[in-house]
């Protein structure tokens, strides 16, 4: 079972993610970052839905390893959906929404065809392996794009600061999991990473929380200079 400094890591965790969503609404940003703020949304119900499974049938149960990882595969596909819509708002005066749409949709079942063609071999488990792959390379992938995303800022010379502060965050976000997915599959299982992990899962809430608490729609930066030019 976790300790106390894992359930007081997990608790922080959940209010940054409800306080996104509040910092949005009270931003009047909501609806412009629909897909963020969803994802958002769904990740503080699903950590009250985890504790109340690890509560009620305790962490070694299958019931909750189940609920775990095909939850883990949800929120990571809402992760990656949202972030097709900072793509969109990128490339929003370019008209390539439709585009960006089927590439996504595209790339989403190109990616789970080839983590089930990874773990189709396992006789034990299969779902719940194809599950955590699912989740490993959609992180890998949300990786790639991000960076993707950053180089398309700088070429187009993107100034919107809360835009540019959104994607940063997010890169920071996918780049730390990546690094935490690679440690897992070599040799770090326990230790320091039980709060690791769960420490990581901080770091993108409380960005975008305070980017939209403290960086209005208006405000313009240099991205390659990072400092803020006027308007």
């Amino acid at each position: 079972m976790p300790g106390p400094l894992e359930y007081c890591i997990w608790l922080v965790c959940t209010l940054l993610e409800g306080a996104v969503v509040v910092c949005a609404v009270k931003s009047q940003s909501f609806r412009r970052y629909i897909f963020l703020n969803l994802y958002m949304g769904l990740s503080f119900l699903v950590s009250v839905s985890r504790y109340h499974v690890l509560n009620h049938y305790g962490m070694a149960s299958n019931e909750y390893v189940y609920f775990y990882y095909y939850s883990d595969t949800l929120l990571t596909i809402g992760l990656y959906f949202a972030l097709l819509n900072l793509y969109s708002l990128v490339f929003d005066e370019m008209q390539v929404e439709g585009y960006l749409r089927l590439g996504a949709v595209v790339l989403l079942g190109g990616t789970a065809w080839f983590s089930y063609a990874v773990v189709q071999q396992s006789s034990h488990r299969i779902l719940t392996h194809f599950a955590y792959e699912l989740s490993q390379n959609l992180y890998f992938v949300g990786l790639v794009l991000t960076y993707a995303l950053w180089g398309a800022i700088l070429k187009l010379r993107e100034t919107r600061a809360r835009l540019i502060q959104l994607v940063l965050a997010l890169g920071v976000y996918f780049s730390a999991f990546a690094a935490n997915y690679a440690l897992q599959n070599l040799y770090f299982k326990a230790g320091v990473l039980r709060f690791v992990t769960p420490l990581l899962g901080c770091i993108l809430p409380a960005a975008w929380a305070y980017c939209f608490l403290r960086v209005s729609e208006e405000d313009r930066l240099v991205p390659s200079r990072l400092a803020a030019v006027p308007r």
